[in-house]
């Protein structure tokens, strides 16, 4: 079964038409957005590609984007994968052997590549060779096939998960990390503009402190609200205000910190069922019946960063913030530690 190519709208359940076209357009992120325009412009005086980059830090922030940025700038084509996609050789040799010179290949998930994929991808990005059999047994008959120069962009949310002989061919390491609120508010209002959405600037600012400081989650919410104030309203050109803003807040279950019920249902069961904790990820999965990576990759790291809770060697704990968000005493037996 030929394996089939998952387009980035769909990885990211937004509407390419808002994504950033060039560098100008792209908010947020200055340093990496500075290093990148100089890495380009030093290849392209080099005429070559730009060496192989590797994006880390948590997801929705741009990688994506700039991958496709970057392919725009070497007037190449972009290819893209989930590396869980790749599940054979031969579904990698099928991509790199369509490759054409100064095209970006972007695989999303890079991390979780099984081993033998991986280990046709060094030959591809050292030596812009990969070696292929043709037929088995007795008659095999091992192959090199070329590979023109390309870009390999590869995006990860667990940089430590990654092989070292992986994570040591990418000649460009470069982390994302969280927007600020300020960003946050200028991109979605460059989303109000394209999506022909009429929004307060207070509203704006409401978005944009629930947004967890990720820009997809601020367009993602942008369209919920949207929602709400056309419902509100039986008009299709709907104001949204402040008003409607903390309504459609309340009804989705998403609090001033942005967390939402899954995070608060995590905090409440470790202060309830483990005194705060220590606990690890595998009874909070059953507890919450959630699989661990959604808890590992996507509640847990958000809440560690707003200090409401601690990774230990024993495993999660509250801190003091963590109880008083969720309005429990910290029990007076846990150690002080933890909760300052």
């Amino acid at each position: 079964m030929d394996m089939e190519y998952k387009e980035d709208e769909q990885i990211s359940g937004l509407d390419t038409s808002i994504r950033p076209a060039q560098f100008s357009e792209f908010v947020g992120q200055k340093e990496v957005v500075s290093n990148l325009q100089i890495y380009l412009k030093a290849a392209n005086i080099r005429s070559e590609p730009l060496d192989h980059i590797l994006f880390s830090g948590p997801p929705g922030l741009g990688k994506t984007t700039l991958a496709r940025i970057i392919a725009s700038m070497q007037k190449g084509e972009f290819r893209q994968v989930s590396a869980p996609n790749l599940k054979r050789t031969g579904d990698l040799v099928k991509i790199l052997s369509g490759l054409e010179k100064n095209d970006t290949f972007f695989i999303d998930e890079i991390h979780r590549l099984v081993t033998p994929v991986e280990e046709v991808l060094y030959s591809a990005m050292e030596d812009n060779q990969v070696d292929i059999t043709l037929s088995e047994g007795m008659g095999a008959m091992p192959i090199q096939l070329d590979i023109p120069p390309f870009t390999l962009v590869g995006a990860t949310t667990r940089p430590g998960s990654l092989t070292a002989p992986l994570r040591d061919r990418f000649g460009i390491h470069l982390r994302l990390d969280y927007y600020n609120e300020d960003e946050i508010v200028d991109i979605l209002k460059n989303a109000a503009v394209k999506w022909e959405i009429q929004c307060e600037h207070e509203a704006m600012i409401e978005i944009a402190k629930r947004s967890r400081k990720t820009p997809r989650i601020a367009l993602r919410l942008l369209r919920r609200i949207w929602d709400y104030a056309i419902a509100d309203n039986n008009i299709h050109n709907a104001v949204i205000n402040l008003y409607i803003v903390k309504n459609g807040f309340e009804a989705m279950q998403i609090d001033h910190l942005g967390l939402t019920a899954l995070d608060n249902k995590m905090l409440q069961i470790i202060a309830e069922n483990f005194k705060g904790g220590p606990v690890g990820l595998k009874p909070l999965s059953a507890a919450l019946s959630e699989d661990i990576i959604t808890l590992e990759d996507f509640v847990e790291p958000y809440m560690v960063r707003l200090n409401l809770l601690h990774r230990t060697s024993r495993g999660r704990m509250l801190t003091k913030k963590g109880f008083q968000h969720i309005n429990y005493a910290a029990p007076a037996t846990t150690q002080k530690l933890f909760y300052e």
